[in-house]
This record gives structure tokens, C-alpha cells and sequence, in this order.
């Protein structure tokens, strides 16, 4: 965990981030959200809005006087968790805007996520909107474009498998993939470890000055930030597997051995994060799951031959 330099914002208030980009500041802070979300206003005139944020009829007004009487052409949406995707549907009957994503709360899950849903896995953690459905459903690498600016998506699952960032010029909205004042929750079946390591792994190769996450401060070294993400994850997976060399163990045993510096409230998110692991290092071959893949199952190390 870093720390933000940037005092917190005050709620409601437009603040100007960039040319053409302001942040106006949902009241939602929380354990899982911080100082509360981070809604975009990208443009002059024309408008493109990243993460109306959560069912806050006080955000929603905020956001209409920072509008004023712009053209908002897009509401967008990096995921649809219930503190980013809620307000985007009154947003668009107020404004006329489309609301554009990757798909509802189950699109771009991996198979095994999918199996795990099937199962009956529900997510934890931030909440899942899963009344939500975009108007236009965004494909990696489309184009939204305004009169002065232009966004790339680009599918970015680990979090939840709808999870997009946005490009724009030499900086990337990234949403609750890359902050800068803790790591991203995984929280399978909605969270997949593999996809977010290979998320990091892709925004690492695509450089850019700045992020601009979903909740806290502008994020001015990317690399350094993704750099010590993919670095964490990979330090908690050799604390895992260290563990599971002694004995084996279920995934709250695992987390009452390995996340010792962390008070008992955030277990069950701790574990949570512990069992996205073990998915992904069954997956790999490193680790077994008896009698089968499950939060409540045993797993042990592969010993080599």
C-alpha cells in the first residue's frame, strides 16, 4: 500500500485534473472505497462520463451542475460494481447519454469462473450490480470519440471480468484495476487472478504518464505502481506456498497463517484473496483441491517427482 499525497477531496466538488478532465467525488467512503469513487468528466462541450458511481441522488445532482448545459455524448463504465455502475442509469435519463460497457456483471468471467458460478460462488466485497446492463456493449480496443477527445477501451478483467480501462491520450482511466492506495480486491468467482496478473502485464506494455483510478489520487508513476502489484501478488503466492509446504490446509486456514498483519473484520476478504490464489495455482499445477475446486476444500502442494 502507498500513500496518497492529495488531501482528500470534498464531495460533490468538480475539480479540475487536467485539461479537458475534471473528478468530481461520490459520498461513499468506505473500507473497500476509500475516499469514496472517482466520477470522470472528460471534455469541453461534449462530454464523456467514466463511472456515474453508486444510487446517490446528492452525486447525481453534483454531477448535473458540473455538466451544466454540456452535451454529455457517453456514459461509460469500467465495471459494474454497485459503487461505479448504479447512478449511470438516472444519469442517462437525465442527460439522453447511452450507457456503454463491457457487458452485464457475468461478461468475460473465464470458464472456471464460470463453473465456480455455476456451483453456486457468489462474490464478495464491493457488491455486485447485477441488474446492470449497458446500451452499448464495448469490445476491446473499440474507439468513443468526442468533438476534442478520444478513449480507448481496453478489457482488462482480475477484478471483475467486465472491468475496462480507458485510455485517453498519454493517460488511462483505470477503475479498481491499478490505485494507488491499496491493491485491487480478487474475489473469484467475479475476480480471477490470472486474468489480473495478465491485466497488469498489459497495461505495463501499453506506458503512460498517468492513472487515474477509481477511487483515490492520480497515480504519477504507472510503471513503479504496477511493478509493485504484480510484485505483492507474487510475494503472497510464495507466503502460500511456503505455508502449504508444512501442511495442508482450507483457504481460512491458509489466511489466518499468512495474513497476520491484518485485523479479523477484513478476514473474510482476506480470504477471498487467499482463494483467488489457490484457483489460480490449481490451475497452474502448483497446488491440489480436495475433493474439489471450492472455498471449502483442502489443498495441499504438488510435491515434484
Amino acid at each position: 500500500m502507498t500513500k496518497d499525497t492529495e488531501l482528500r477531496p470534498e464531495p460533490g466538488v468538480p475539480v479540475t485534473l487536467a485539461p479537458g478532465l475534471r473528478r468530481v467525488l461520490a459520498p461513499n467512503p468506505s473500507p473497500m472505497t476509500y475516499w469514496g469513487t472517482n466520477t470522470y468528466i472528460v471534455g469541453f462541450g461534449e462530454l464523456a462520463i467514466i463511472d456515474p458511481g453508486p444510487d446517490s441522488p446528492e452525486h447525481l445532482e453534483a454531477l448535473l451542475v458540473a455538466i451544466g448545459t454540456d452535451r454529455v455524448r457517453h456514459i461509460l463504465l469500467t465495471h459494474s460494481h454497485l459503487d461505479h455502475s448504479p447512478l449511470a442509469r438516472p444519469l442517462a435519463r437525465k442527460t439522453g447519454a447511452p450507457v456503454s460497457a463491457f457487458g452485464p456483471s457475468h461478461a468475460g468471467r473465464s470458464a472456471i469462473m464460470q463453473q465456480l458460478a455455476a456451483d453456486g460462488l457468489a462474490g464478495g466485497g464491493e457488491g455486485i450490480d447485477a441488474a446492470f446492463q449497458p446500451d452499448q456493449v464495448l469490445a476491446d480496443g473499440d474507439l468513443i470519440n468526442g468533438t476534442d477527445w478520444q478513449l480507448e477501451a481496453l478489457h482488462t478483467p482480475g477484478h471483475i471480468g467486465n472491468h475496462v480501462c480507458f485510455r485517453w491520450d498519454d493517460a488511462v482511466f483505470t477503475g479498481d484495476h491499478v490505485m494507488g492506495w491499496a491493491s485491487s480486491l480478487v474475489s473469484p468467482p467475479d475476480g480471477d487472478l490470472t486474468d489480473f496478473m495478465a491485466s497488469c502485464e498489459r497495461l505495463k506494455g501499453a506506458p503512460a504518464a498517468t492513472f487515474y483510478p477509481g477511487h483515490g489520487a492520480p497515480i504519477t508513476d504507472p510503471q513503479q505502481r504496477l511493478d509493485w502489484l504484480m510484485k505483492h501478488r507474487k510475494g503472497r503466492e510464495d507466503q502460500i506456498l511456503a505455508v502449504l509446504e508444512e501442511q495442508i490446509h482450507t483457504a481460512q486456514s491458509l489466511t489466518e497463517a499468512v495474513y497476520t498483519d491484518v485485523p479479523k473484520v477484513m478476514y473474510p476478504v482476506a480470504i477471498r484473496n487467499v482463494f483467488a490464489h489457490l484457483i489460480d495455482l490449481v490451475q497452474r499445477g502448483r497446488v491440489t483441491a480436495s475433493p474439489g475446486l471450492g472455498v471449502d476444500a483442502l489443498f495441499a502442494i504438488v510435491k515434484p517427482d
